[in-house]
């Protein structure tokens, strides 16, 4: 069988803001809570396990986790839609929706951690 990449897991100190926040740019639902919870939107499953957690089940594993240290991308429909609802929500809007010469148009907020969202549409 093939590798399939079905998500990531972001280490973090508190699971309910960031998922929430995830959840509210994605328009999606938060499943769980602390110490994991997870978005699920089609194709991949973002989840949030606390880093107090990762902790007790492996010791050290959570030391070299870095805040901020990764870019994360999601397909959208209609950027300039979200934009407006993200601005509506105070989100903090790194760049406002700009056409790239590689053809995505895209929209850049950072969420609570220091992570960069990269919202984008083919266009």
């Amino acid at each position: 069988m093939q590798p399939h990449f079905t998500g990531t897991c972001l280490l973090i100190d508190d699971v309910p803001r960031l998922a929430g926040f995830y959840a509210a740019v994605l328009d999606a639902e938060v499943e769980g809570g602390d110490p994991f919870a997870r978005v699920v939107v089609p194709g991949a499953v973002l989840s949030f396990f606390s880093r107090r957690g990762m902790e007790a089940m492996v010791p050290g594993s959570a030391v070299s986790s870095a805040r901020g240290g990764v870019t994360l991308e999601f397909r959208i429909a209609d950027v300039d839609a979200c934009h407006e609802r993200l601005l509506s929500q105070g989100v903090l809007i790194l760049k406002p929706p700009t056409t790239q010469a590689w053809g995505r148009r895209s929209v850049w907020v950072r969420d609570p951690d220091g992570a960069v969202v990269n919202l984008y549409q083919e266009v």
